[in-house]
């Protein structure tokens, strides 16, 4: 994302164990001694911090002392949606990232003799097109010695002295992908070893039932292969091909393996797919403020951005998947490949703007963001594991954030919303009880600070209201980083809520402040959370887009006499 900048690598964590938070905040103290710039955190803990707040933990905190440092903290959202709440980056100093999609798709399918297509996943070339090949279960071709009671997992097959080569010598191989390959004790690559050693024409691997909702990066095989990553699809495989096999009527020995199949390869990229949209793994808001899931008044995620099946940069010696060992390069999804797209286009701000403060980058991101997918409609969100293309709906800011990273618009956003190392600790010190944890972990007492406020009212480009009793009034402070512009306001009110902004317009100089006043009435009693937007339209083509996002509502204090 930035080509030019230097990149430092800490090591804090290690493959199945994972690590201690003492070793991240270490490995965070250092960076800010190195006198880094961005720090990008591709790492979540792995439950919700115990305690009066989730912004009370020792990562958390190490964060906004690199903050107070001048460092622009990216962090992964976590793995853990579709759910509400399911959010694993917690405070408002820190720059959290969803992962959305990319209309480039590498998708391979299986056409089977019955006409049915069932799509999968695999970087792998396919069949002679024209030609279709016999299907030939693991199961079914293990030689004289082997049998599945003395080798449970033959049917992966990882080791080709199983198997007679008589029975799958130019036929396409059927193996099963398990939970074991997801724990590596079994491997794509070794699967295709045996399918070579056996002079196998293909391999289809299909989805053990217990391995649900698993996200599969595309895997690059030397042979014609799929992974056929639904459990349902791989009902389907198995229907046809067993009804296909013909037996002896005494001895029930298959005598004809009779499903016939192509593979049409995955090599070749697809960009026909509406995109982005939100994936169903990544984590969801609102923000849970404590371990009793309170909502927060700061909304997260912050943004989304390219997460899913991103191609990198490998190292071939890197043991950490073996799928991708001797490999260059490889292709994996998760919200730990969006946030360092975040992170670059953070250094490329920082580049154009040495004075911005790590509010000031966040800001730029994300009032210029994008709320459109590239047919002009609504972003969209995954809302299940299962189909997930068949259960979605228009993205929310609990989904997206303030929408989908502009990379251009953030390089010259107009406006930006800045908050100081005081405003978070301000925020801090007014949650009840904080004042021993916050001494604790920043040494400050909160006496010294005068006047508290509560996530409302922290300057953010965004604003979020866990619970509306009647009516509030929320400020935002704007500052002008571009000449002179005059700016009109423009707003949808979440469902159930009156919102009012002054000004409505408003002229504003180069380097000026500008105070909006929102004005919030609650018109229905609702628990269900609902969003809207603030739109700033400079005549100079600035156009910043504010989500608003109020959960709770309720009109009147109910009041009865004892």
């Amino acid at each position: 994302m930035a080509p030019r900048a230097h990149v430092s690598v800490y090591k804090a964590l290690y493959k199945s164990f994972g690590g201690f938070a003492a070793d991240v905040v270490a490995a965070i103290d250092q960076a800010a001694q190195d006198g880094v710039d961005v720090l990008s955190l591709s790492i979540t803990p792995n439950r919700r911090p115990p305690g009066i707040a989730t912004f009370f933990n020792p990562i958390d905190m190490a964060l906004l002392s690199a903050v107070k440092a001048g460092i622009f903290i990216v962090q992964a959202a976590g793995n853990t949606g579709p759910s509400p709440k399911s959010m694993s980056s917690f405070s408002p100093w820190i720059f959290t990232v969803g992962a959305a999609s990319h209309d480039r798709v590498y998708s391979n399918s299986i056409i089977l003799g019955n006409n049915v297509t069932i799509h999968g996943v695999g970087l792998a070339p396919g069949t002679d097109e024209d030609t279709m090949l016999t299907l030939v279960s693991a199961l079914h071709a293990v030689n004289n010695e082997t049998t599945v009671t003395t080798d449970m997992y033959v049917g992966e097959c990882q080791d080709s002295s199983t198997f007679n080569q008589d029975f799958i010598e130019g036929n396409l191989l059927i193996c099963s992908y398990s939970i074991r390959f997801v724990l590596g004790l079994s491997t794509i690559k070794q699967a295709v070893e045996t399918a070579k050693n056996l002079s196998a024409a293909g391999v289809v691997f299909y989805m053990d039932p217990f391995v649900i909702g698993y996200q599969l990066n595309p895997i690059p095989m030397s042979v014609p292969g799929i992974i056929i990553p639904s459990p349902d699809d791989s009902k389907v495989l198995l229907q046809y091909y067993n009804s296909s096999l013909e037996r002896n009527g005494t001895t029930k020995q298959i005598t004809k393996f009779g499903a016939v199949a192509s593979i049409l390869g995955g090599l070749k990229a697809n960009y026909s797919n509406s995109a982005p949209k939100v994936v169903y793994y990544s984590a969801r808001g609102p923000d849970p403020e404590d371990s009793f899931l309170d909502d927060a008044d700061i909304l997260k995620p912050n943004l989304v951005a390219p997460g899913n099946s991103i191609w990198a940069a490998w190292s071939s010696l890197g043991t950490d998947s073996v799928e991708f060992q001797g490999e260059n390069f490889a292709m994996m999804s998760g919200t730990s490949m969006a946030a360092p797209h975040i992170a670059g286009l953070a250094a490329l701000i920082k580049q154009k703007f040495p004075s911005f403060s790590p509010s000031a980058i966040a800001s730029a991101l994300s009032s210029t963001a994008s709320l459109y997918d590239n047919n002009g409609g609504p972003i969209m969100a995954q809302r299940a594991y299962a189909n997930p293309d068949l259960n979605q709906s228009p993205a929310t800011p609990f989904d997206m954030g303030s929408g989908f990273v502009n990379a251009t618009a953030a390089l010259d956003p107009g406006l930006i919303f800045d908050s100081s190392y005081d405003d978070y600790m301000s925020f801090l010190c007014g949650i009840n009880g904080s004042s021993p944890v916050v001494l604790n972990y920043t040494g400050q007492n909160c006496l010294s600070y005068n006047s508290t406020i509560n996530g409302t009212d922290l300057n953010l480009p965004s604003i979020t209201i866990a619970k509306l009793y009647q009516s509030r009034m929320v400020q935002r402070s704007v500052t002008n980083i571009a000449g002179n512009e005059t700016y009109k306001v423009g707003w949808s009110a979440p469902y159930g809520v009156t919102v009012k902004v002054v000004p409505a317009c408003f002229s504003i100089a180069s380097g000026e402040r500008q105070v909006l006043s929102v004005f919030f009435d609650a018109i229905m009693n609702s628990s269900t959370a609902s969003h809207g937007r603030i739109g700033l339209f400079g005549d100079q083509g600035h156009v910043l887009n504010i989500p608003l996002s109020v959960i709770v509502k309720v009109t009147y204090n109910t009041t009865t006499n004892g």
